[in-house]
């Protein structure tokens, strides 16, 4: 298995389902709490979706919140533990998939949103994804990605796309073999969107209360409607 790789990514993921688990659930991640929970929430239902696919739903947080709002949202995840917790909180409905599987034969259905809550770290299967993203949505669905702040992630490398080591600084001592990342500018993220079909709609640049940066951006991208 290659170090940095969407396989590799994946091999993290399966080894730290656990503790990641107990660090959403027990509040640990201030970022997350403080700012990109509420971001991504907010984002999602200013589009009054009635069906949600949550690509890369981690535990559940966000289906479950969506079901609070009265959103039916699917979640889906490669990862047998993080899926395993999802259903086991309940709250919405959760499959085992992972992007390669991942198909309008598999999912049999059509929704009106897309979202991908700092899931898409990979390199081929987030490129897969986009390119599939417009047969699971509704004519004028959107997608919507949270992801790193590709001026804030990108720290003392060279601003332009590639594989990236991982880090869990900032997580407890249960974390270990931290996954790698593909780093994307801020231009190849709009690209992926016009690219496969999406008018970029709106670009939203969440920031920290505390110190004033960017804790994330979100990108709204929709499917327009063919005449």
């Amino acid at each position: 298995m290659k170090k940095l790789s969407d396989q590799k990514i994946i091999d993290s993921w399966e080894k730290n389902a656990r503790p990641w688990v107990a660090a959403v659930r027990e509040g640990e991640i201030e970022s997350r709490v403080l700012v990109t929970n509420k971001a991504i929430v907010d984002a999602v239902l200013g589009r009054t979706p009635r069906l949600v696919l949550d690509v890369g739903c981690g535990e559940g947080w966000l289906v479950r919140e969506l079901a609070k709002a009265g959103v039916d949202s699917l979640g889906i995840d490669v990862v047998p533990d993080l899926i395993e917790s999802a259903q086991h909180a309940g709250g919405g409905r959760f499959r085992l998939l992972s992007y390669e599987e991942v198909s309008m034969d598999i999912l049999k259905e059509k929704f009106d949103l897309l979202v991908c809550n700092f899931s898409l770290i990979g390199n081929e299967s987030v490129n897969r994804l986009f390119r599939l993203a417009p047969t699971f949505l509704h004519p004028g669905g959107s997608l919507i990605v949270q992801t790193i702040h590709p001026v804030a992630g990108c720290g003392d490398g060279k601003y332009e796309d590639g594989w990236r080591e991982g880090s869990w600084a900032g997580f407890s001592d249960s974390f270990s073999d931290p996954a790698p990342w593909y780093f994307r500018t801020l231009e190849t993220w709009k690209f992926l969107f016009s690219e496969n079909g999406f008018r970029l709609d709106e670009i939203r640049e969440p920031a920290h209360p505390r110190t004033q940066k960017p804790a994330s951006v979100i990108f709204i991208g929709v499917l327009p409607v063919r005449s």
